[in-house]
């Protein structure tokens, strides 16, 4: 073989190993998602983006790594958490609804955040716009502040001639105010007089709806955070002690004798939050990818709660419910 076609054989030879050799140390890639949130453990919503991403090709084990913090409603801990996450060199840092965005962005500007949940991240400050986040942060919005007006008229179906809406607010998340200021403003549109209470302990929930009572309060909107979400069996209780007909965001609350809820399905954005993370792992940029909206929204009902308070269910939301729970 001549000098030219040893030359040519050479060049061939590693123009094919080349993208072979770089297909195959993508292969071997391990990649690390940090994951960040206010609750105390591994729950239905983790467990669904996991699914998903096993769903998406990646095994714990083989190819993919999660290191879990939580703060267990101490938030306090979560700079502390983000910036560990960030020592670490994860790929990809995940966080669940509350302060954990806000926390993962102060803590890096260059690590890729995918926010499974946020109420508005917008009006946070989390992002530019939805169309084009414009930093390392984007997601999903759960769309909570835009369905105030919607809750209220749902609530009001119940007991049509309520007009003092207690509000059970959580104090010091950066939805928070936007909840307030959106709920403020239907009640000047609706007529209605606001009974507004923010807690962020336990011990103060007992003390929120004795206020709630003697203010005249006569239906309930109970903010979707981590903090109602930790405690929601003691909220239903003290809203069926008070007699207080509540709207919740979540299945679960029904499910633990709440009245109504209607809110976008979580498991279903978590599973969505799955596909960020693979479209980032395949070299996309955040700032590239437009904030998904909720598509799949959930109304369930408590007949047996319905009852208790001397309810009877409207027709219309008996034919709009997903599930009546016996």
């Amino acid at each position: 073989m001549n000098n030219r076609r040893k030359l040519l054989v050479a060049l061939g030879v590693g123009a094919l190993a080349a993208p072979f050799g770089s297909f195959a140390q993508q292969q071997g890639k391990v990649w690390r998602i940090g994951y960040l949130s206010s609750l105390s453990g591994s729950n239905e919503l983790s467990e669904a983006f996991r699914d998903q991403l096993r769903i998406l090709g990646y095994i714990e084990g083989r190819n993919l790594s999660i290191e879990y913090r939580w703060s267990a409603g101490d938030d306090a801990r979560l700079p502390e958490m983000a910036a560990a996450l960030v020592q670490l060199k994860v790929d990809v840092i995940v966080t669940s609804a509350g302060l954990p965005p806000a926390a993962a962005k102060r803590a890096t500007s260059t690590i890729p955040i995918v926010t499974a949940a946020t109420a508005d991240p917008v009006g946070q400050g989390l992002v530019a716009s939805l169309a084009r986040p414009g930093g390392n942060l984007t997601g999903l919005s759960m769309l909570s502040t835009d369905l105030t007006g919607k809750r209220v008229q749902m609530l009001r179906e119940f007991v049509p001639k309520a007009t003092r809406v207690a509000v059970l607010a959580m104090k010091g998340t950066p939805a928070t105010p936007l909840l307030l200021a959106h709920m403020r403003t239907v009640a000047q549109q609706m007529g209605l007089t606001l009974i507004v209470q923010e807690v962020n302990e336990p011990e103060a929930l007992a003390g929120a709806f004795a206020a709630m009572q003697r203010a005249g309060a006569q239906v309930l909107i109970v903010q979707q955070a981590p903090f109602t979400a930790a405690n929601r069996k003691l909220i239903v209780d003290l809203a069926a002690k008070y007699r207080l007909p509540a709207m919740f965001d979540l299945r679960q609350f029904v499910d633990d004798g709440g009245l109504i809820s209607y809110g976008p399905s979580l498991a279903d954005l978590f599973r969505r939050a799955a596909h960020y993370v693979d479209q980032i792992f395949k070299g996309a940029k955040p700032a590239d990818l437009p904030v998904e909206q909720p598509t799949k929204f959930e109304l369930f009902i408590n007949r047996k709660t319905a009852k208790a308070l001397g309810l009877t269910i409207p027709q219309s939301l008996l034919m709009s419910a997903d599930e009546v729970i016996e």
